[in-house]
């Protein structure tokens, strides 16, 4: 086992908190999504154990170019490289070794049928010392791409963790087919403001290589089929949006074959007005993205939830996102931007309304109040409140 982590006071702290799931070395919204919480539960006073992957997934089941990041261990964490998610054996060990320490709390960020079994595995030899609690985060239920074992291994993981915080009221609604009876809350992703303050959008076009001259929508993240990039291309072509002064940035590495979106590109000759940024975005530029955007547009064809939502939150940028999932939820229309069904003509008509009546200002003002209620103490309170509801009923 690895062990990443840097000295700090464990004075006055609550009960030990330990969580299951990707963290450093491994990059990526999940990895930042642990370290993150992690950072809120020591915020409250908590004592906090990242357990991470030493193989998350298998090289032929993984579509990018590397898991790994390249930069130095995240400060002030607790992070042990100790879980292999294809190893029943390793479960058992690691299992056991959480169990006899005693956690009160166990938080597992569930997001792909793939890991049921690990995950289902290891909750079930932690719970085995009576005392400790195993929440899951669920990022989906049901995933985006599906396969033949789902239900199987889905109703497996569920059945072995003692209660649930769902990030959408659709992921909360999915949770309920194959259990009505476990403690589950909604609670919001929250914000991912770890990725340092907006700068000026001269200073981000500047360090980006692109023109003052321009507007900019944002299409941001890893680069997958259900992301519908291809609606927001189709969108991108019509004439009303050329005849602007209008640029797409495509930012994020692909996922999945990129030959359908170039040929889009080159179909419509837009190779000049799309600049595709399709390597991984490191922390350090995310801001550039964001403070250089006037629209940060998520066109999914099937969604839960974005954490790209929650950046754009966090830079005060409005957002057009589709009409799916739990999108819609985290996205007040007219107000904070648009909600559209997941169509080019109408993505195409919100982009005009947005620029022709110049609503960046009112709309980014709306973002700055609406952001306040997706803080991390919300979602610590919510898993608090859920471990409460647990140890009463014991």
């Amino acid at each position: 086992m690895i062990t990443f982590t840097t000295s700090r006071s464990l004075t006055a702290l609550k009960n030990k908190v330990i969580i299951i799931g990707a963290a450093y070395p491994l990059r990526g919204g999940l990895a930042a999504f642990n370290e993150r919480i992690a950072r809120a539960f020591m915020e409250q006073g908590y004592e906090v154990v990242i357990h991470t992957f030493s193989m998350q997934y298998p090289r032929f089941l993984f579509p990018g170019k590397t898991q790994y990041s390249e930069g130095p261990p995240p400060e002030g964490l607790d992070i042990r490289v100790s879980i292999h998610s294809m190893n029943p054996i390793n479960w058992i060990r690691v299992g056991r070794q959480i169990s006899r320490e005693r956690p009160e709390l166990v938080v597992v960020k569930f997001w792909l049928p793939f890991m049921a079994l690990c995950f289902g595995s290891l909750a079930c030899f932690i719970r085995r010392n009576r005392y400790t609690k195993v929440i899951s985060i669920l990022d989906n239920v049901i995933p985006h791409e599906r396969h033949l074992l789902d239900v199987a291994l889905i109703r497996f993981f569920v059945r072995r963790v003692d209660a649930f915080i769902a990030m959408s009221e659709s992921v909360l609604r999915e949770l309920r087919r194959f259990n009505m009876t476990k403690p589950a809350l909604y609670s919001p992703h929250p914000l991912y403001d770890h990725f340092g303050e907006a700068v000026s959008r001269e200073e981000a076009l500047r360090a980006l290589g692109h023109s003052r001259e321009y507007k900019y929508l944002l299409f941001f993240g890893f680069i997958r089929d259900y992301k519908g990039l291809d609606l927001l291309l189709h969108a991108f072509a019509s004439c009303r949006l050329r005849t602007r002064n209008l640029r797409l940035i495509v930012a994020g590495e692909y996922y999945t074959d990129p030959r359908p979106y170039l040929e889009i590109i080159d179909r419509y000759g837009m190779s000049e007005e799309v600049y595709m940024h399709t390597d991984y975005i490191p922390d350090e530029k995310v801001s550039f993205y964001f403070s250089a955007a006037d629209l940060v547009v998520q066109p999914y064809k099937t969604a839960t939830q974005s954490g790209v939502t929650q950046i754009a939150y966090h830079f005060d940028k409005p957002m057009l996102v589709t009409r799916t999932g739990g999108l819609a939820e985290m996205v007040p229309h007219g107000k904070a931007g648009y909600v559209v069904e997941p169509d080019p003509g109408k993505i195409a008509s919100a982009i005009d309304d947005f620029f022709e009546n110049n609503r960046y200002h009112e709309m980014s003002a709306h973002v700055g109040k609406e952001k306040k209620k997706y803080h991390w103490s919300n979602m610590i309170k919510a898993i608090e409140n859920l471990h409460k509801q647990l140890k009463n009923r014991t």
